[in-house]
């Protein structure tokens, strides 16, 4: 694949050329200070979830215990993580998709933990590098003992990680480029998210310019893509995670509506043909 000029496109490792990556938000998890319905139901829900992005034509997904807020701070609960490890186990038994895995909120040794057990390909990794102040409390820099965990364990698990993560703001002054430059330097991600202020944002197009201008490493949309906006990124980004759009009334805490996500993988399909026609 190669565009006329011969230049060569970007792929991630795993994931691709631009991929389309869909977020399953699990409803709440025995971690949760709300109700549980149980590990079967919730299994029941990701698989329904996992095959409405597979016909409508997501490259990968990533699991999140989205409604488990408001969130813990790098826990260990046990039960949640084996649980988590049941889920996207199941999950990767029954999809062609290539699966991740996020526990919230910032737990990244635990999302390692349960790709490792599951077979999952990936993780993201909200405050790899940098100290954040969000609702749950400080967010602490875990790259070395993300890195650590990875040579330990001794599989190809992909980081992806949040740069200026949604829902927190920085501690004290803050130069985006340097925070880029000491991430890109000192960390090992595989790749770099740049999101919105919050769940369903889209960022500003020149933030996201600014991000992909200054980084060495590929960089993915973590929030507010949709059908409306996702020709004015195409040129700015590698990849996209989406969730909140190709949700039943946008509303991520809502199951899928394929009607949505059929709409936007078509878009990207034919964006990607226009790219690097065959």
């Amino acid at each position: 694949m190669r565009r006329e000029d011969g230049t060569e496109p970007i792929k991630l490792p795993i994931l691709g050329f631009k991929p389309l990556i869909g977020v399953v938000h699990l409803p709440p998890t025995p971690s949760s200070p709300r109700g549980y319905g149980g590990v079967d139901r919730l299994i029941e829900y990701t698989l329904s979830e996992i095959a409405k992005l597979e016909e409508a034509g997501f490259d990968a997904v990533i699991i999140e215990n989205y409604g488990d807020k408001p969130f813990d701070i790098e826990s260990s609960d046990e039960v949640l993580l084996s649980v988590l490890s049941v889920i996207v186990r199941e999950t990767v038994k029954s999809t062609k998709l290539v699966v991740g895995v996020n526990v919230l909120r910032n737990n990244a040794k635990a999302s390692i933990a349960v790709a490792y057990a599951s077979g999952a390909r990936f993780v993201r990794v909200n405050a790899y590098c940098e100290l954040r102040v969000a609702p749950e409390g400080v967010l602490l820099p875990i790259a070395r003992e993300v890195e650590q965990l990875r040579k330990q364990l001794d599989r190809n698990i992909l980081v992806l990680a949040d740069i200026d993560v949604k829902h927190s703001d920085p501690l004290g002054a803050y130069n985006l480029g340097n925070v880029l430059y000491n991430c890109i330097e000192r960390g090992h991600m595989d790749a770099i998210i740049a999101s919105g202020t919050a769940t369903s944002k889209p960022p500003e197009p020149g933030y996201i310019a600014f991000i992909k201008r200054n980084s060495s490493k590929p960089v993915i949309l973590g929030s507010g893509l949709n059908i409306n906006n996702v020709q004015l990124y195409w040129n700015l980004v590698d990849g996209f995670i989406v969730g909140s759009s190709i949700k039943y009334m946008g509303r991520a805490e809502n199951p899928i509506d394929i009607r949505r996500a059929k709409q936007l993988a078509e878009m990207v399909e034919n964006l990607r043909a226009k790219t690097f026609p065959v």
